[in-house]
C-alpha cells in the first residue's frame, strides 16, 4: 500500500501529537502511533484539562506535581479535622441544648469573628513582610496554629465557663492561618508560574481543594455519627488527622524548589562556596534550607535600616566608608549586622551587601568552626568591629564577582530575589579628598 505523503504535524503541549497526510487531495488528521481521536476525550484528557493548569506540565515548575500532591493530602486531612471541630463549636455554642439561647450562641460567634479580625490586621502589619522572603516556614507555622485551634474548638465545649475565651482565642490563631496560609500560597503560586500563568494556577487550585473538600464532605458523613457523644473516638480521629495533615504538609513545603535567593538559601550556598568553593543548585539548597521557625540566638541582620541606627558620629561615618565604593554601608551595631541601602543600588549590589553581612554573622557568632577565607576573617581583627568590616569588604572584592557567576552558572536567579529588605534609601556625603 502506497504511503501517503505527510505534510504536517502538531501537538497539544507534551501530551499527544498529530499528523496530517494528503489523500486523494484531501487533509487526512491522524494520531500519531495510531489510533485517531480528538484531544481531550479520554478520561485522563478530560481530568487534566479541568484540575491542571493549561501547558502543564511545561506551564509550571519542575515540582509542581510533588507539592500538589503532598498538598492534596494535607487539604484532606485539614477538612476531615474541621469537621470534627465545627461538630465541637456547634455543640459548645448550644446545638441540641434546650437550656441555650439564640442570642447567646449568636454573641459567642461575633465574639470570635471579631477577635479573628483584629488578629488578621495585627498580624499582617507585622509579620506581612516576611510573608514572601520566608513562604516554607510561614507555610508551615500557619498549618500548625490551624491544628492548635482546631484541638482548642474540640477542648471547648469540655470547659464550659471559659468557652467563649477558648473559641476566640481559637479565631485570633485561625485569622493568622487565613493571612499566612493565604499569602504563602500566592508566594508558591508566583514561583509556580513559568508563563506568567498565576491566576490559572490559583484556578486550578481552587478547583483541586473543592475537589479535596467535597471527598472530606462524603467521609464525614459517615464520621459524624460515629464521633456524636463519643469525645475518646473524636480526639483520637482528629489526632490521627493532625499526624497525617502536618506530615503531608512538611513533605509540601520541602518539596519546592526555589531558585530565588533569600537570605536562608543565599547564606547555605555563601558557606558551601567558602568551605570548597562550589555553588550548590537550587535543589540542593532547598534540601538544607530550614523550614521551621528557628528561636536559637543569632546576630540578627537588618537590611535597609535607616541611617542613625548604624552611624552615631561624624566619626562612624568615616570608618563605615574606609575601603568601602558600593551603594551601601555595613556595619555592627547593638549586636546587630546593618545595612543602609543607597537609592541606586542594585540587585547585585544587594546580593553582595547580604554576603556580607552573612559573613559578619558567621565570624561574631560560630554555631560550628570556622573554615576557609571566613577562618581567617575571623583572625584579622581585635574585638575591632570597624576593623572587621573593612576586612570583610577585602573579602568581598575577592570573592564576590566569581561568586555570582557562579550562582548564575548553577541556576539560580539574580535578576530577583527575595530578600528582605526594608525601605529606607540613604544618600550620604563621600569623604572629600
Amino acid at each position: 500500500m502506497e504511503k501517503m505523503p505527510e505534510v504536517a504535524t502538531e501537538r497539544y503541549g507534551s501530551l499527544e501529537s498529530w499528523k496530517y497526510q494528503l489523500k486523494d487531495g484531501v487533509m487526512e488528521r491522524e494520531r500519531e502511533g495510531g489510533n485517531g481521536g480528538t484531544t481531550g476525550k479520554t478520561i485522563i484528557g478530560v481530568f487534566k484539562s479541568v484540575f491542571l493548569p493549561q501547558g502543564y506540565p511545561e506551564s509550571v515548575s519542575g515540582d509542581y506535581l510533588q507539592y500538589q500532591f503532598w498538598d492534596t493530602l494535607q487539604a484532606f486531612a485539614s477538612s476531615l479535622s474541621g469537621t470534627l471541630a465545627t461538630q465541637a463549636s456547634l455543640r459548645g455554642v448550644g446545638v441540641g441544648n434546650q437550656e441555650a439561647t439564640v442570642a447567646a450562641a449568636t454573641i459567642t460567634w461575633l465574639l470570635r469573628d471579631g477577635t479573628g479580625m483584629l488578629g488578621r490586621i495585627l498580624f499582617a502589619w507585622l509579620k506581612g513582610n516576611k510573608l514572601d522572603s520566608e513562604a516554607k516556614k510561614w507555610r508551615l507555622v500557619a498549618d500548625v496554629l490551624n491544628d492548635i485551634a482546631m484541638f482548642m474548638e474540640i477542648l471547648a465545649p469540655n470547659f464550659p465557663t471559659c468557652f467563649t475565651l477558648i473559641v476566640c482565642s481559637a479565631g485570633i490563631f485561625k485569622s493568622i492561618v487565613g493571612v499566612a496560609g493565604g499569602a504563602t500560597r500566592a508566594a508558591l503560586t508566583l514561583h509556580q508560574a513559568r508563563r506568567d500563568n498565576m491566576a490559572d494556577i490559583s484556578a486550578k487550585d481552587g478547583s483541586q481543594e473543592t475537589l479535596v473538600n467535597l471527598a472530606g464532605l462524603l467521609v464525614s458523613l459517615i464520621l459524624i455519627p460515629l464521633v456524636t457523644d463519643n469525645p475518646l473516638l473524636t480526639f483520637v480521629l482528629f489526632f490521627l488527622f493532625t499526624i497525617l495533615h502536618l506530615c503531608a504538609n512538611y513533605k509540601a513545603v520541602r518539596s519546592v524548589v526555589m531558585e530565588t535567593l533569600n537570605e536562608a538559601r543565599l547564606a547555605i550556598v555563601l558557606h558551601q562556596y567558602l568551605r570548597d568553593g562550589r555553588v550548590l543548585g537550587p535543589l540542593e539548597a532547598n534540601l538544607k534550607e530550614p523550614v521551621f521557625l528557628e528561636f536559637r540566638r543569632t546576630v540578627p541582620i537588618k537590611l535597609g535600616v535607616r541611617l542613625g541606627e548604624l552611624i552615631y558620629t561624624s566619626e562612624d561615618l568615616n570608618l563605615a566608608m574606609k575601603n568601602n565604593h558600593k551603594p551601601f554601608l555595613i556595619g555592627v551595631k547593638r549586636g546587630s549586622v546593618c545595612v543602609c541601602l543607597g537609592p541606586d543600588a542594585s540587585v547585585c549590589d544587594e546580593i553582595r551587601a547580604v554576603c556580607q553581612a552573612v559573613c559578619l554573622c558567621t565570624v561574631l557568632h560560630p554555631v560550628s568552626p570556622l573554615e576557609g577565607a571566613l577562618k581567617q576573617l575571623s583572625m584579622s581583627h581585635s574585638n575591632n568591629h570597624w576593623e572587621l568590616v573593612h576586612e570583610s569588604h577585602k573579602l568581598m572584592d575577592q570573592i564576590f564577582q566569581p561568586f555570582l557567576k557562579a550562582l548564575e552558572v548553577a541556576g539560580w536567579q539574580t535578576s530577583r530575589t527575595l530578600l528582605d529588605w526594608n525601605e529606607w534609601r540613604v544618600e550620604w556625603k563621600k569623604k572629600s579628598s
